[in-house]
């Protein structure tokens, strides 16, 4: 192998990996989003539920930034608001919409792992499985392969919620 031809796959293999920490970063802007919601619908039974999640979701955004900068990267800032996928007008939607930010966490993450490897690569799973438990909590229920599921569906939703227009 040529050292032109090994830089340029040691780039690529950087490029690929900035876009899954991207990816992971601007998904958990939109789950701290969107437990800012459900935190203003969800019971008070499972507030404090609601509440650990944000912060998990807000400790690993700040990290996600910091492996971005880390690669050389900008991270991606946060949108002002983002279109949820449905009405959150009670609990119960409450509830549905932490199961589905968890969901989405945990596919993009399933990419990240994909594309690091290392201590990156260790980091990205154990959040994904941070997230899979999580989702089952609010949902219930499993799937045999989280992160993955959602991957393989053929009308699956962007990992990140859409940022609404300003």
């Amino acid at each position: 192998m040529s050292t032109a031809k090994g830089t340029r796959s040691t780039k690529d293999t950087t490029q690929a990996e900035l876009g899954a920490l991207q990816a992971a970063l601007a998904a958990e802007h939109a789950a701290v989003y969107g437990y800012g919601v459900v935190g203003g619908r969800i019971d008070e039974a499972r507030r404090g539920e609601a509440r650990s999640a944000y912060d998990a979701h807000r400790a690993r955004r700040d990290e996600l930034a910091r492996a971005v900068r880390d690669l050389g990267g900008r991270p991606e800032v946060s949108a002002a608001a983002y279109a949820l996928p449905f009405a959150v007008q009670d609990s119960a939607a409450a509830v549905q919409l932490a199961a589905d930010l968890e969901e989405r966490v945990a596919g993009v993450y399933s990419d990240l792992v994909r594309a690091s490897s290392g201590d990156r690569r260790r980091s990205a799973a154990e959040a994904l499985r941070e997230a899979a438990v999580r989702a089952v909590r609010w949902r219930g229920e499993s799937v045999a392969f989280p992160g993955l599921a959602e991957r393989a569906a053929p009308s699956a939703t962007p990992a990140a919620a859409t940022p609404s227009p300003s």
